[in-house]
């Protein structure tokens, strides 16, 4: 194994064995043991081959081969059982391969199925000392970091519950927080993070990239996104076999592509029924309400959770950010909106010191911590400083966007400076959330509001259709 290698892995395969009826383990058993007793060749043979008869091989892996270096980030994708999961237990160790080898280098902490290196009959804390231990810390290590994991957690008094009642945000809560404290040169992350709510899937994140700013990461997900985002190369898996390795963005879109074409024949139908349903929307009345227009279109609803004033934050001090809100146009503060309706997003500071130049923003992440848009107050607030103990809100009016289906959230920061040179007082992780619902496809990350859409003939009358037509959106 190279130096420069964290994970190395040679020609790994795992054959398991299936049986069709359970009867057929014990009947196979039986007739190996008479193999072994009988000493006639011929006899024995032909027990040999009943006992084989009676199951039948599984490849879930089948020659797999490659490396990961020291640093890396790589990123597993492929469908439900192509071998990604046996993969990753055969790294850790928890499995054995049938034939190949696999070597790491480094403390290896994971966080693979829900319920791996817990025992659900002890209590949060009592799983604590005994992942912690079984991931290399000692006793006093554990005793010496478990307040960082209390409060990394965030599950209150469940930490003294027996697990078995934890829900599976808890246990995923729990279970990171542990391997967030092991010290790791390697890091497994499995699909186990996507039954996190929102604020801990983000903190899961920014853990994640300050990680990998030293420590190796392997990390399996069925979200080609949020492998490009975080992974620097990818592998393919299918049906147990390795189809492609390489540049994580040139992976994912070549598996996306053939996920596609394979699923050609569903498409073709899903689009024949959305022909009938746009020429039962050309039908209608021009007389539709908006209301109705708005619903037909598949326009859902924006949903704003409160400003968390208690939220991870971090700064220089000086100044706080005390609230925020959405308002309309009218000044009523919102709870709700739809999609590409205008919003005014408020901030209230509290300067606690004298403020020269003081800089309000925001921005919009989706729960993988991808920056999706947001704006700072820089342009508008030159020349304008604040005293101690007065208060300043900053206001940004704009259309909201169109977001995927999903759980967002909004993180606030207040500055002194410039937008190059500036030191930060108060910033506010997650200070907000957003819940989006009903938008439907929106063809990326977020969707523009298009004012019209429409399809006409670009050639002579010769190749003009009757049916070309146009759309408003």
């Amino acid at each position: 194994m190279s130096s420069d290698h964290a994970i190395s892995v040679k020609g790994v395969s795992k054959v398991f064995r299936i049986y069709d009826r359970p009867k057929d383990r014990l009947v196979q058993g039986l007739f190996s043991l008479a193999a072994r007793m009988i000493p006639s060749a011929a006899p024995k043979q032909r027990l040999r081959c009943a006992a084989a008869a009676r199951a039948r091989d599984f490849h879930a892996l089948d020659d797999i081969s490659f490396h990961v270096d020291r640093g890396e980030t790589v990123g597993i994708i492929g469908r439900n059982g192509s071998g990604k999961s046996t993969l990753l237990q055969i790294i850790c160790g928890t499995l054995n391969p049938t034939q190949g080898e696999v070597a790491t280098r480094g403390r290896v902490a994971a966080l693979l199925e829900l319920g791996s290196g817990f025992n659900p009959e002890y209590t949060g804390r009592e799983n604590v000392y005994l992942n912690g231990q079984l991931l290399g810390l000692t006793r006093v290590q554990v005793d010496e970091r478990f307040e960082k994991i209390v409060a990394f957690a965030d599950i209150g008094d469940f930490i003294d519950q027996p697990v078995k009642s934890y829900s599976s945000g808890m246990f995923v809560r729990l279970a990171f927080a542990v391997i967030a404290h092991v010290d790791a040169d390697i890091l497994v992350v499995d699909e186990a993070l996507a039954v996190g709510d929102a604020f801990f899937t983000q903190k899961c994140m920014r853990f994640l990239r300050e990680f990998m700013r030293t420590g190796t990461v392997l990390f399996v997900s069925h979200d080609t996104a949020a492998v490009k985002a975080l992974c620097t190369r990818a592998v393919w898996l299918q049906n147990g076999r390795m189809i492609a390795s390489g540049p994580a963005k040139a992976v994912c879109d070549r598996y996306l592509g053939e996920m596609i074409e394979a699923n050609q024949g569903s498409e073709r139908e899903a689009q024949a029924q959305a022909v009938d349903v746009e020429r039962n929307l050309a039908s209608l009345s021009d007389k539709q309400t908006t209301a109705e227009a708005s619903e037909l279109a598949g326009l859902g609803t924006v949903c704003f959770l409160p400003f968390r004033a208690d939220a991870a934050h971090f700064g220089a001090g000086g100044a706080r950010i005390v609230a925020a809100q959405f308002r309309d146009a009218a000044g009523t503060r919102l709870a709700s909106v739809d999609h590409h309706n205008e919003v005014q997003f408020e901030i209230e500071v509290a300067a606690d010191d004298v403020i020269e130049s003081p800089i309000v923003g925001f921005f919009v992440r989706d729960r993988l911590g991808q920056t999706l848009f947001g704006s700072n107050t820089f342009a508008a607030s030159a020349g304008m400083a604040c005293a101690a103990g007065t208060r300043f809100r900053a206001s940004f009016r704009f259309v909201f966007p169109a977001l995927a289906d999903g759980d967002y959230t909004i993180s606030i920061a207040v500055a002194d400076g410039t937008q190059q040179d500036h030191v930060q007082l108060h910033w506010i992780h997650d200070a907000m959330g957003i819940k989006t619902q009903g938008i439907g496809d929106i063809g990326g990350l977020v969707g523009l509001p298009m004012r019209e859409v429409t399809l006409v003939p670009a050639s002579g009358p010769a190749k003009q259709r009757p049916d070309a037509c146009a759309h408003s959106i």
